[in-house]
């Protein structure tokens, strides 16, 4: 029998608050999504001047990173016409992220989960999500 660890709500509020915390000294109003190993949301944070649009994307993202345990920049590099994951954003009911600001959360060798963010630009968004991988890493250290 495996024992697999589980990310928690004071985890996920770690994390969260890292994420703002980046967004803000970014000046870029963010949707975040925290997920757990299997891409199920555990916390959800809508900044005021986030957009609406980028809700799904956020958690969509999480998703991703959490079930597939790679980035979603990854994905976009590898889902493009002849790459092996071509058309993978259509999978899981379109729910497969291939845009930046995902990122899975590790502990030791098991994935935990994932942090989503969305409204900025791909790299503002992955950014972001890094600060929260970051404030996840240190805390469980």
């Amino acid at each position: 029998m495996k024992m697999v660890p589980r990310l928690t709500m004071t985890d996920a509020q770690h994390i969260m608050q890292a994420c703002l915390a980046k967004a803000r000294e970014l000046a870029v109003d963010m949707d975040i999504a925290i997920t757990d190993d299997a891409g199920h949301l555990i916390m959800f944070q809508r900044m005021d001047n986030a957009r609406i649009t980028s809700i799904d994307i956020a958690i969509s993202k999480s998703f991703t990173a959490a079930a597939a345990r790679k980035s979603t920049r990854a994905y976009g590099d590898i889902s493009v016409p002849g790459k092996p994951a071509f058309g993978i954003n259509t999978s899981n009911q379109g729910r497969f992220s291939i845009v930046a600001g995902g990122l899975p959360l590790f502990m030791q060798e098991f994935i935990v989960g994932g942090v989503g963010c969305s409204s900025g630009t791909p790299d503002q968004d992955e950014i972001v999500a890094q600060a929260g991988v970051n404030a996840f890493t240190a805390y469980i250290s």
